[in-house]
C-alpha cells in the first residue's frame, strides 16, 4: 500500500535521511519518536507538502513522488484539527467532496456515512470554534474520511486533548479502523499510544528510521540503545 524508499528531505537545518518504510494494505502503522525526530516531515512528504531531494514514494503501486497533494488520494489530520473557522461543521465536512467535484448523490451518501460513523449530527450547524477538543477531532476525522482516501495520515491526534477525551478518541480510532479498514499512518511521541493503536511501530530519531516491528518486537527486542530508551526498557 505505502512503499517508501531512501527518502531524503532537507528542510533548513533538519534532514530526513534515506528513510525507508512499508505499510501494508489496511494496516495501522504508528511512527513514534521524540520531538524533532522527523515524524511530521515524513508524514507531510507522503502527503505531497514537501518534495524529497531523492527517494521514492509509492501508494498502491503508483509512483506519487512528484505528484501534487490532490493527486495522491490521501487525507491528513493535524493535532490542531485545522478546521475552517468561517465554515459550519457541515461545510467543513463537505469541503473535500466539493473540491473534488463529487456528484451530488455520492456526496450525500459519503456525508451521511461520516456523520453517522462519528455520531455528530447534532453538531452540523455549529461553528467549529464552539466545539470541544474531542468534538473538533471527530469533525476533522469525518472531513478526512468523507472523501474515501486510499491512505489516512494522522499527526499527533491525541496530544492536545485532556486524558479523558484522549481515551475516547483513541477508542474511536480503533473502532473506525476496524469498521473502515483504511490504511493509516499515525505519528506520535507517546510510546504507550503507539502500543495501544499500532499493528506495527516504526521508531524514528535524528531523521532516521531506527526500527520497525510489532509492539512486542520493539519493546522486547530493541535493536539499539536509542530504541530501548524510547521504548522505556529498564535493562539496556
Amino acid at each position: 500500500m505505502i512503499s517508501i524508499r531512501n527518502l531524503y528531505v532537507e528542510l533548513g537545518d533538519f534532514t530526513l535521511k534515506d528513510a525507508s518504510l512499508d505499510v501494508e494494505d489496511g494496516e495501522y502503522m504508528v511512527v513514534v519518536g521524540p520531538s524533532g525526530a522527523g515524524k511530521t516531515v515524513l508524514l507531510e512528504t507522503i502527503a505531497g507538502l514537501f518534495h524529497p531531494r531523492r527517494g521514492e514514494i509509492r501508494l498502491r503501486g503508483r509512483d506519487v513522488t512528484r505528484l501534487s497533494p490532490e493527486e495522491r488520494h490521501v487525507s491528513i489530520v493535524y493535532q490542531d484539527h485545522a478546521l475552517f473557522p468561517h465554515l459550519s461543521v457541515r461545510d467543513n465536512i463537505l469541503f473535500g467532496l466539493r473540491m473534488r467535484k463529487t456528484d451530488a448523490k455520492q456526496s450525500r451518501q459519503a456525508f451521511s456515512r461520516a456523520v453517522e460513523l462519528f455520531n455528530i449530527a447534532a453538531l452540523l450547524d455549529r461553528d467549529p470554534t464552539t466545539l470541544s477538543g474531542g468534538e473538533r477531532q471527530k469533525v476533522a476525522l469525518a472531513r478526512a474520511l468523507c472523501v474515501s482516501p486510499d491512505v489516512l495520515l494522522v499527526d499527533e491526534p491525541l496530544s492536545s486533548l485532556d486524558p479523558r477525551t484522549r481515551e475516547e478518541i483513541e477508542a474511536e480510532l480503533q473502532r473506525l479502523h476496524r469498521a473502515l479498514d483504511v490504511t493509516t499512518l499515525h505519528v506520535t511521541h507517546n510510546f504507550e499510544e503507539a502500543v495501544a493503536l499500532g499493528d506495527r511501530i516504526a521508531v524514528i530519531g535524528e531523521g532516521e528510521v531506527k526500527q520497525v516491528g510489532t509492539p512486542e518486537d520493539i519493546f522486547r527486542k530493541p535493536n539499539s540503545e536509542f530504541v530501548a530508551g524510547f521504548a522505556m526498557s529498564r535493562n539496556i
